[in-house]
């Protein structure tokens, strides 16, 4: 009996311990389970995303232009802010002035763009920058130009047909037709505004001509003074001599005349300036520095370029309805897309059409009024412009 108790305990033992086997491995494997799904859990389920940093473009730099006081140069300006602002989101802002100081501070770099410096009038100056590398030429503006410091009304030269020639203003009866109380017996001639290169050129002709004691020469102070005493006259049918050039309004509205001079040779320029003027290269100019900070503006003036013609469209619209010159450029920029499109990408086209459909102005353009050109309206209606 007693051995078959031993016999019975041994056998449960032995149960007992195969029980605690089995539930180890069974724990082990259910463990080894859980690990493994948890696993292929984490294999499957992507990581959070971190939160895309937000870069901020940083503000375009305004670029200033040289605000020029005579017509084609403000006109040409307000031209290339609309399409700077309203094409590629560049502020622009102008500094008002005359050709010496605005040359300066181009090539100082306070003003970024020109876009009339005048060829040959600036030469000298023109050549020293190119070599030291102060300024950029983009290529001619306006083309078409021309200047003369003899300029008369056809009317006159219709009473006189035998004054043609500087060389007649040698002639007393000549001197005396544009004489006045202030020139002493000589003839009256009204040069380049204070500022202006021409206004040296001019007075370095009339001593190359040997006309310093038959002509004497008034400066005027501005492009205005210097535009309505022609208008005076012309209403008048008085005489008038004086300089002029092909995109000024008057010579755009009146009937003008050149008087002959020997013809521009280099070596005369560079000696007696007893010679016309050549035709004259208008360069747009831009400081270095724009190169880098608006190569797309930069890009846009290398293809920009107007000839007297188109600019006489925009002038005789202004006179005809008494605009200011941004109200003219706009009129200009709706009504001849074939001129100004092919400077401009498509992109910036977009944005420019998007802004003259909407009525938008340029937020650089200055204050302007309509007084000049009503001024000119009144003129163009006068007789005295068919009189030639």
């Amino acid at each position: 009996m007693r051995m078959d108790d031993e016999k019975r305990s041994h056998r449960r033992t032995k149960r007992l311990k195969m029980n605690v086997i089995v539930r180890t491995v069974l724990l082990l494997a259910f463990c080894l389970a859980m690990l493994t799904a948890c696993r292929a859990n984490s294999r499957t389920e992507p990581p959070e995303a971190a939160p895309e940093a937000v870069i901020e473009e940083s503000p375009k730099e305004t670029l200033v232009f040289a605000d020029l006081n005579w017509d084609s140069a403000i006109i040409q300006n307000r031209i290339v802010q609309y399409l700077v602002e309203k094409g590629y989101g560049y502020p622009t802002d102008v500094v008002p002035g005359t050709t010496l100081p605005l040359f300066q501070e181009l090539l100082d770099g306070t003003i970024h763009i020109s876009m009339e410096i005048w060829l040959p009038n600036q030469l000298e100056r023109w050549n020293n920058a190119v070599a030291m590398e102060q300024l950029v030429a983009l290529g001619e503006s306006l083309t078409g130009e021309w200047q003369s410091a003899f300029v008369i009304p056809a009317y006159l030269q219709e009473q006189y047909p035998e004054l043609d020639s500087v060389e007649d203003l040698k002639e007393a009866k000549f001197r005396t037709l544009f004489e006045s109380h202030e020139t002493d017996g000589r003839a009256r001639l009204v040069s380049c505004v204070i500022g202006w290169t021409c206004e040296v050129i001019n007075e370095l002709q009339v001593t190359g001509y040997g006309l310093s004691d038959h002509i004497f020469i008034v400066t005027p102070p501005d492009a205005a003074s210097s535009t309505a005493s022609l208008y005076r006259a012309y209403e008048q049918g008085e005489p008038w001599l004086g300089y002029q050039w092909g995109t000024n309004t008057p010579a755009l509205l009146l009937d003008l005349v050149r008087l002959e001079e020997p013809p521009y040779s280099e070596q005369c320029w560079t000696t007696t300036k007893a010679c016309g003027y050549s035709t004259p290269s208008i360069m747009v100019t831009v400081h270095p520095s724009v190169s880098a900070r608006a190569p797309e503006v930069v890009e846009m003036l290398t293809q920009y370029g107007i000839t007297v013609d188109e600019y006489s469209e925009i002038v005789r619209h202004r006179v005809n309805e008494e605009l200011t010159p941004p109200e003219a450029v706009q009129w200009w920029l709706l009504n001849y897309p074939d001129v100004w499109e092919p400077w401009v990408t498509e992109e910036a086209a977009n944005g420019i059409w998007a802004a003259l459909e909407a009525g938008e102005t340029a937020d650089g353009w200055p204050e302007e009024t309509t007084e000049e050109s009503a001024l000119m309206g009144r003129l163009a209606s006068s007789p005295a412009v068919t009189r030639g």
